[in-house]
């Protein structure tokens, strides 16, 4: 090949790779797009930013479950129990989410005399109290969910099933503080009255 051939088949090679450079950028990089919080003049109130349609729910967020996330029953009325089983590890959950949310004000107890209480913070009322100990457990997810009195709503911060697991742990603090000794085995009415410290005779070695 001779030297003037050889240059027209690099000008040749050159001009094609200009034309499939061009070709294939065709500025799909930088797209008409609108900007976050960007004016737009195509609707009426000349913002690129829509309002969410009536009743859109993030993805992962319907919550549907009215036990679960409403702590009711279908026709409105408070659930007696968790929408779970009660389990050890439900008991133990809802023992470290409680001496982390409640106890600075209902007391490790339950009977509303906190640290935030003793600084000066309103007292509440003793989980231990008749009128507590009566309602419905699903009351305690109600009033964690939406505040009463100065106590604000706790759903930011802990999730709902969290939430059920404080609301059975608060029932087992009552039911620690008013149980019938005559419904314990001779066993563990021996440990109950054993001194602090002493191990009863049918645990000795």
């Amino acid at each position: 090949m001779s030297r003037p051939e050889r240059r027209r088949a690099a000008l040749v090679v050159l001009a094609a790779v200009a034309a499939l450079g061009g070709a294939c950028r065709q500025d799909m990089h930088d797209q008409p797009r609108i900007e976050p919080l960007q004016g737009n003049r195509f609707f009426a109130d000349g913002s690129g930013a829509r309002p969410l349609p009536a009743h859109a729910v993030a993805r992962g967020h319907l919550r549907d479950d009215v036990a679960l996330y409403g702590g009711t029953h279908p026709d409105g009325s408070l659930l007696t129990q968790p929408p779970m089983p009660v389990t050890r590890e439900l008991l133990v959950r809802g023992r470290e989410r409680y001496d982390i949310f409640c106890a600075p004000c209902h007391g490790r107890l339950g009977e509303g005399t906190g640290m935030v209480v003793r600084r000066g913070y309103k007292q509440p009322s003793s989980y231990h109290v008749d009128r507590l100990r009566q309602v419905p457990l699903g009351y305690f997810f109600f009033v964690m969910s939406n505040g009463f009195g100065v106590m604000p709503s706790y759903a930011p911060q802990i999730p709902a099933e969290d939430r059920w697991a404080i609301a059975a742990y608060i029932r087992a603090l009552q039911l620690s503080q008013h149980f019938e000794a005559e419904r314990l085995s001779t066993e563990q009415r021996s440990r109950l009255d054993a001194p602090a410290g002493a191990q009863p005779a049918a645990a000795a070695h």
